[in-house]
């Protein structure tokens, strides 16, 4: 039988190759999004393109964490298996309902208010798992962090931090589509465009930030230096 342990680990992968490519292929797409010179047609594709792509990338990122607990606990660094790995499935699948939700409602009202709920978990999850981390790097747990396992509580560390500088781009995709719709009734104006630049511009210099912590997230977990 294939291991248990074998098969999360190429999730763990789709689920990085996922987060990490589909953050690039936002980041590119976006130049378009922004664009004065193109109509409103090719500039509101183009943003279709971007929420296709970001799906995916959503979807690593959630996933992420309930296939990281399960081989933590499969490697004795994360000691709560049973009803906990149980509940967390189930509570990320509840999630991920959630995330595609807001994307297939994305140009509604609906949309916008699913996606706020989405971003309210978020409120909840990334507190606990940065003092859960930083708990556990002390020698308080949860998870287990002694010298040569500390490496799975600074992943789940630097994870919660790029969780908040996921909240940050999911709120600047938010205020594209809203931007948009006024765009789409007032017309396109230079208040409007300069709005959309500047969320751009921040966007981007976030992005940097970004794709450093997703590479030191996936160094950590294939090399476990401390």
């Amino acid at each position: 039988m294939v291991a248990e342990l074998a098969v999360l680990r190429w999730l763990h992968i789709l689920a990085m190759v996922y987060w990490l490519g589909g953050e690039w292929g936002v980041f590119q797409t976006s130049r378009n999004v922004i664009d004065r010179t193109l109509s409103l047609d090719e500039r509101r594709r183009h943003l279709e393109t971007a929420y296709r792509i970001d799906i995916l990338a959503r979807t690593g990122i959630i996933l992420l964490l309930p296939i990281g607990l399960h081989m933590g606990h499969l490697w004795t660094v994360q000691p709560h298996g049973g009803h906990f790995l149980t509940a967390m499935w189930l509570l990320t699948a509840s999630w991920l309902g959630l995330c595609w939700g807001a994307f297939v409602c994305r140009e509604t009202d609906l949309g916008i208010r699913l996606t706020k709920i989405d971003e309210a978990v978020r409120f909840v999850l990334i507190p606990l798992l940065i003092l859960a981390a930083i708990s556990s790097l002390l020698g308080h747990g949860p998870f287990n962090a002694p010298e040569g396992m500390r490496w799975f509580s600074a992943k789940i560390l630097i994870y919660g931090l790029l969780l908040i500088i996921g909240l940050l781009l999911r709120f600047i995709m938010r205020e594209w589509t809203t931007l948009f719709r006024r765009i789409a009734s007032e017309g396109s104006t230079p208040a409007i465009e300069d709005r959309l630049a500047r969320s751009l511009a921040f966007g981007r210099r976030l992005a940097y930030v970004y794709w450093t912590g997703i590479a030191g997230v996936g160094f950590l977990g294939a090399v476990k230096p401390f």
